[in-house]
Parts: structure tokens; sequence; C-alpha cells
């Protein structure tokens, strides 16, 4: 009976239907399993918005259209579904470009619904009106435009094949006006119009890659974010096992590879972990999974130059556009990076009988782990008035249940994170990126606890960062989602604060702020609420805040002079003046002072 009822859906779908271009979208969306979209509301879509409810949709209101995109971005990280987002059109759709150019950064499926002025008002000027297609070019993966209301569902079937494809945010831009009217089309499935699974990549790059690893001396991976979109990471665990591997995570994508494993090494790039560096350094081989080695992901920290200039590179990448584009491979796989790793291991056992030993590497890999696991603690035992913030750091992950999931900002204090955040599961650590852009992290928990409602969720924002988004925690207590954040507060731009000590002579022009009591103001708001200014009083406040699962915001005051080292050393130079009325901030006269 069930079968027999399966086929007469499936006879109906194949029928074309009589509808309306709202009701198309939206039963594209249905068939998408898209279960709720984010924005504002707004005059330009509400035909549309009206069937919401009686399609099983959720609408979740936000403050400000940017935290739409971070929301959709992290839900997606954490659920695997592309995010959806709309509004007005204008002002609306462009308080978004934040967002989703961060999502293209991060590479996040993401159906950016843009309705734009109707037909009959386009190039007169309108209220409201503005050109979002060339806005957003260059910021997406595509632009699909409606230009017939009969091709509503069709475009937005476009739009959803290329976010999954090809891993990013698409823009359906659809003037106001054909949301109305009368149409005829297919209700497709998804696996009608796109492809769910890719596999494992040419056979020849994968032979090649086990003949690299087979003869290899000090193999190394790197794990990213496609392994865990994959599915990936037990798979990875597997191969690192049998070849004695060290696995370190890529930049900001610390639940790559669990934490507790002994061949973990923990993250490259800015505030990483010096063992991690250490061992990528010795490396001859580097297996690269799911990783597009990034640039700014790979570079020096802590004056490591430590990503190998000799070692022979195995990249592998769902998206031919990243292999070889920012280090040279010697193999470039385009492939699914749990398919590819699979079929790698699969082969390796072939050609290596008996797993690999390294018994000598793995203590000095154990070794190093065990000695950078306690400068960290070290570095945050250091006396701060009124908290050393490493010790803030490591005060938190003390309290952090092990499902925990955590977004992370852009700032001094939330990169610092990048050292003391371990996880031991996937789809656990959401961070802003190399887009680096500051209000990230609590519109990202907010999406990730959407995504995974029973999950205790954190985020780790400085206090720059949370004058940009503290307007949200009014939408975490109208929809009741329980997010804790940890606002850090030094009080300053401490990123760009640290530039000044180093570069200006400690002349601070625009990095000091002194913003409002935070708890006060998330009170003001009905959120639970606490001022911190003792660091044994964190792990008491995130463990009550976790026992009555609601919003909560803890205000943690940090030391402001004790600064993580410069994003880029190479970004600034030392400052030179010629005019007469600006010698005296010459660099050259600092030591006549």
């Amino acid at each position: 009976m069930v079968k027999q009822k399966e086929e007469v859906q499936q006879a109906v779908q194949q029928q074309k239907q009589k509808m309306t271009p709202s009701e198309a979208i939206v039963e594209t969306l249905v068939q998408e399993d898209i279960k709720e979209v984010y924005g504002i509301v707004g005059s330009a879509f509400m035909d549309m918005l009206d069937l919401f409810p009686t399609a099983g949709i959720r609408f979740l209101p936000v403050r400000h259209e940017q935290s739409a995109g971070h929301m959709a971005d992290a839900q997606e990280r954490v659920s695997g579904k592309a995010g959806v987002i709309v509004g007005q059109n204008g002002p609306g759709i462009s308080n978004m470009v934040t967002s989703v150019a961060a999502a293209y950064q991060a590479h996040s499926p993401l159906v950016v619904i843009s309705p734009s002025a109707g037909n009959p008002a386009k190039g007169l000027d309108g209220f409201q009106e503005a050109d979002q297609v060339s806005i957003f070019e260059d910021i997406t993966l595509e632009t699909v435009t409606v230009t017939h209301a009969s091709r509503a569902a069709e475009r937005l079937r476009t739009a959803f094949r290329i976010a999954y494809a090809e891993r990013g945010p698409v823009l359906f831009d659809i003037p106001r006006d054909m949301f109305y009217g009368e149409m005829e089309d297919y209700i497709l499935e998804p696996h009608q119009y796109r492809a769910e699974k890719r596999g494992s990549g040419d056979a020849k790059a994968i032979e090649r890659a086990v003949d690299l690893l087979k003869n290899a001396k000090n193999p190394t991976i790197i794990s990213g974010r496609g392994t865990v979109d994959a599915g990936g990471n037990d798979t990875v665990v597997k191969l690192a096992e049998y070849l004695s591997a060290p696995a370190a995570n890529a930049y900001m994508h610390n639940d790559s590879f669990p934490a507790d494993h002994p061949l973990a090494v923990g993250p490259i790039g800015y505030m990483g972990s010096k063992a991690a560096m250490y061992t990528l350094e010795e490396a001859d081989v580097v297996l690269a999974i799911g990783t597009r080695l990034s640039q700014f992901g790979t570079l020096p920290c802590y004056d490591i130059d430590y990503f190998p200039k000799n070692a022979k590179i195995i990249q592998i990448d769902i998206n031919p556009r990243q292999i070889g584009r920012t280090h040279p491979v010697e193999v470039g796989i385009v492939g699914d990076a749990k398919a590819a790793s699979e079929e790698i291991y699969q082969q390796l056992q072939t050609a290596l009988p008996s797993p690999q030993k390294d018994d000598e590497r793995m203590k000095a890999v154990a070794k190093r782990k065990e000695d950078w696991d306690q400068e960290l603690v070290d570095m945050a035992m250091e006396d701060g008035i009124p908290i050393n913030p490493r010790r803030a750091l490591l005060e938190m992950t003390k309290a952090l249940p092990e499902n925990a999931i955590v977004s992370s900002d852009i700032g001094n204090v939330s990169s610092t994170a990048n050292g003391y955040l371990k996880f031991t599961q996937p789809r656990r650590h959401i961070a802003a990126l190399t887009y680096g852009n500051t209000g990230f992290a609590y519109p990202a928990a907010l999406g990730a606890q959407r995504a995974e409602p029973d999950a205790p969720v954190f985020a780790v924002v400085g206090d720059g960062a949370w004058g940009m988004s503290l307007h949200e925690v009014s939408t975490a207590v109208e929809q009741d989602i329980p997010v804790v954040a940890c606002v850090f507060n030094n009080q300053a731009w401490a990123a760009e604060k640290k530039n000044q000590v180093d570069f200006f002579d400690d002349r601070y022009v625009g990095s000091n702020i002194k913003g409002p009591e935070f708890a006060d103001v998330a009170k003001a708001m009905g959120a639970l609420a606490y001022s911190i200014d003792k660091p044994e009083d964190i792990v008491p406040a995130i463990e009550e805040a976790l026992k009555q699962r609601r919003p909560a915001v803890l205000n943690i005051y940090v030391d402001g002079t004790q600064l993580a080292p410069p994003f880029r050393k190479d970004a600034l130079n030392m400052p030179t003046r010629i005019l007469d009325k600006y010698k005296h901030l010459d660099y050259s006269q600092w030591g006549n002072k």
C-alpha cells in the first residue's frame, strides 16, 4: 500500500501542474527539505511568505539581515543542508552582502532569495530599487535571474544545483511582480535535477597518490572542512592510523580530526598548534584532504615558517578551481573527500600489506603535543588585570561538554581560541574563516543551535564584534535559542590595537572602545547575564547557563594589554613621514623622545 502511494505521488510529480510562482518556489523549498528561512519581513516577498506556515517552513526573523546570512551559513555547516535567506528588495538584500561574502569564502551552500524591483518600475530609481545582481556578482557562485514567471521553480532548482555542486552561495533574483500570476511546471525531487554525491576522483591520480604515500618517510595529513562536509572523519582516521601519519586540522577547522586521537597534532594557521607546525615542517609527503590550503591559513606563525617547501603535496578537493591554487601540488584529486580517502585507504592496504609503524616519530609527536599543551597552560596562568584572556579561554574550555558546538569570531581573543578549542566530533567548530568579518560568531551560533536544538552551543566573541551582534540577543530570547555567548571584553579593537603597539609607537586612534555593561544590556533583553572579573567564576556561570537552557551572555573582563601577535607581520610598515607637520610621527624619531 505504501509503495503504491509513493508510485502515485511520483506519477503526479511527473505531470505539470498549474500554480502561482510563489507556490512553485515554496514547493521547491519543500522538496529541498528546507525547514527554516532566515530574514526580515518585507512586502516584496509577502505573497510567498504567506505560504510558509501551511508548507511547514518556519520563517525566523532576525534584527539585521547580515545576521540572517551568518545563521544560514552556520545552520548548513552543522546540518549539511543548504541555508536559505530572504529580504526586502534594495536595503534588505544589500544588508546581506557581508554574510554572503563570508559564506562564499567559507564554501557554504546558501541560496539568497532576492526579490528585486518590479519590472514596470525598473530603471526609474523607484523606492528601494538597486541592481542586486551586480552587487552580488563577485561574492556568489552564480546570480540566477527569473526572466519569466513560468521559470520560477526551474531557476530555483538551478540555484540549489549550483550551490551544492560548487559549494557556495547563489543569488536567486526574482522581480517582485513575478511572484504573482499563473504558470505550469513540474515539482521535482532534488535527485531529478542535481547529483547528490561525487566520486573518488581520477583513478590514475589515486594510484599516484598511493605510490607517494607508500614510499613516504614522514607523511603528514591536513584535514579540512571538506572532510567534515563529506562525513569523512572516520575514514581519515583509518588512513592516518594505517600510515602512522600525524594529522593536523586546516585553519579554523578544529573539528576535522578528533583532538583526542594519538595522531592528532592540532590546527595550523594563525594562533594554531606549534605541535602541528613543527610536525608539518618535517613532512616529505603532505596529504591535504578537503582543504584549499588557503594562503592565510598556511602563513608562518610564532615565527615558524612551517609549511614545507620541498614536500610532495597530494591535494583532494571537490572543486577543481582549488587544486594547486596556493601551493604547487604533485597530485591533484578532484573528488569527494571521503570517497577519495576511502579509495586511497583501500589501495594502500594492497600496496602496503601491513600498517606502517614509526615508534620514534610517534614519540616525538607525543612530546611536541605535551609541550604545546603545557605552554598553552603556562601562558594562560600568567597574571592579568583583571583576567588574562588566555586564562579566560582555558577556563571556558574546561566547561565545554564533549558535544558542544563553538562558533568563533574574528579578533584578538577569538583568534587566540584557535589554540585552545579541541573537538572530538565533526560539525562542532563554526569559525569566521578567511573573510575575517567581525560580528559573525553570535548569529552563527544561533543558526548552529537551530540546526541541532539539543546541543550546547557557545559563541566566542570580542567586545568589538559583540557590539555588531548583540541586537540578536532579542532574537535568541524571542525564539528561545539557548546559546551561551562568551564575550571577552578588553575594551578595545585589540587586533588592531596590537598593530598600533608594534608599528605606531603606542598611538591609539580608534582602537580603544568603551561599551555599556553588556550583562545589564542582555538582562534588559530577557537573557541570563553574568558580569565576570575573576577566572574562577567562569566555569560556574557556564554550568548554570547550561542547566537553565536559556539564552545567556557572559561579559568577561580581560586584560587589554595581553595581546596576540599581529595577524600579518608583513601587512604593515614602520611609519615614515615627509611633511614637516607630521615628522614627529616618523619611526626614526622614536628614540629622540
